[in-house]
């Protein structure tokens, strides 16, 4: 349940880094201890849950991963925030009912990409907080980053900061 806020370009670019970094974390292969532990028809729902207060960024990114690894149509989304919300402690962003074994697979990948674009967000947002009511204004970089050019056109750096405190892209 992607909310359409990417466009083909943008879709096929994160598809292509949630490629690689499955790639990566399943180098070995999947899981053993699951496959000999979790029966193959077990499915469980499952919530990510913050650690830490800041700004939500990157759960259409970590559906792509379930995509990638369960299948679409082959989960169910039963709550999910929107980019760019701010939220507190404990707060589920991500709740899904998947196959145990496949979810298992895919959690790694998509709490790492979703921890690291949060961050970015979390921190651009503290920035333009800091600078809110003096004038200035804060911009990204602009700077290609490897296999996160994508996040630039996504909105979760500049437009994220944008909605919650006028942060604006480089070149404008």
């Amino acid at each position: 349940m992607l909310t359409g806020t990417l466009t083909e370009t943008e879709l096929a670019e994160a598809r292509s880094v949630v490629e690689r970094a499955l790639a990566e974390d399943l180098h070995y292969g999947p899981d053993i201890t699951s496959r000999a532990t979790v029966p193959a028809d077990a499915e469980c729902t499952a919530s990510m849950v913050t650690r830490a207060g800041g700004v939500i960024a990157g759960v259409d990114i970590a559906l792509i991963v379930l995509d990638q690894v369960v299948g679409a149509g082959n989960y169910r989304v039963d709550s999910r925030l929107t980019d760019g919300a701010r939220v507190g402690t404990g707060v589920s962003l991500l709740t899904v009912t998947a196959p145990t074994r496949d979810l298992l697979t895919a959690e790694r990948t998509m709490l790492n990409l979703v921890c690291h674009l949060s961050g970015i967000a979390t921190t651009t947002a503290a920035w333009v907080d800091a600078v809110d009511g003096t004038g200035a204004r804060i911009r990204d970089t602009g700077k290609p980053f490897p296999d996160f050019a994508f996040c630039r056109n996504m909105r979760y750096v500049p437009e994220v900061g944008s909605t919650i405190g006028s942060a604006s892209e480089t070149r404008r």
